[in-house]
């Protein structure tokens, strides 16, 4: 038998204070992923994927994506086969991030999300439940490879996807899964974008070393 995904966390508690608690939870310079894993793990899935996905919405968290996207893949292949539970390799487990970044980026998302945490609420709940979840489970898989690609100016689009996705899981808000996938196809198109401006600008500077050689000849 296929468990279902795990229900919302502490019923009647809102996304920001769980923000709010887990701000407290890692006080010190450095926070290895599976500490951030087992203390999220019993939270359910949208808690690690808001906390995964809101570094990527804010510009001045540089050089995580790949790593978070990485991250990212776990929960979301979670979902696709309704586990409850995330299990990740210990290699994995000892990765470290930094702490003071990640504190620093929730109290920057937390007072946002407090503002439009009204418009959030419980309707259509089963589009977030299991066995829907597997196509949630897919978007979010898809939106994890695209932060891990290398692709600049492409994080923010499927960072606010995910982010999207998660807060619709934690307060089983189906209207919101509904409107993640139409910024799921706006995060694809990024990524053609994306690199089509990187391939028209690695061009150029080709062009424009070949000539330059061109002219000292």
């Amino acid at each position: 038998m296929i468990p279902s995904p795990a229900s919302p966390p502490e019923a009647g508690r809102s996304a920001s204070e769980l923000l709010d608690d887990l701000v407290e939870q890692f006080p010190g310079e450095k926070v290895s992923v599976g500490a951030l894993i087992d203390q999220l793990d019993s939270r359910a899935h949208g808690v690690l994927l808001l906390v995964l996905a809101l570094p990527m919405c804010i510009p001045n968290v540089p050089g995580i994506s790949t790593i978070f996207g990485v991250l990212m893949l776990a929960p979301a292949l979670q979902m696709v086969f309704g586990s409850r539970r995330l299990v990740l390799p210990k290699r994995v487990r000892e990765w470290e991030v930094d702490a003071t970044a990640l504190r620093r980026t929730l109290q920057m998302a937390t007072p946002t999300l407090k503002r439009l945490e009204y418009l959030i609420k419980p309707r259509l709940s089963v589009l977030t439940r299991f066995p829907l979840t597997i196509g949630v489970g897919l978007q979010t898989l898809l939106m994890a490879l695209i932060l891990i690609l290398p692709i600049p100016f492409a994080n923010w689009p499927p960072g606010m996807t995910v982010a999207m996705t998660a807060l619709a899981l934690l307060q089983r808000d189906g209207i919101l899964m509904l409107i993640t996938i139409p910024a799921a196809a706006a995060s694809v198109a990024s990524v053609y974008l994306g690199t089509r401006v990187g391939i028209a600008v690695i061009n150029n500077l080709i062009e424009w070393g070949q000539s330059l050689l061109a002219g000292f000849s």
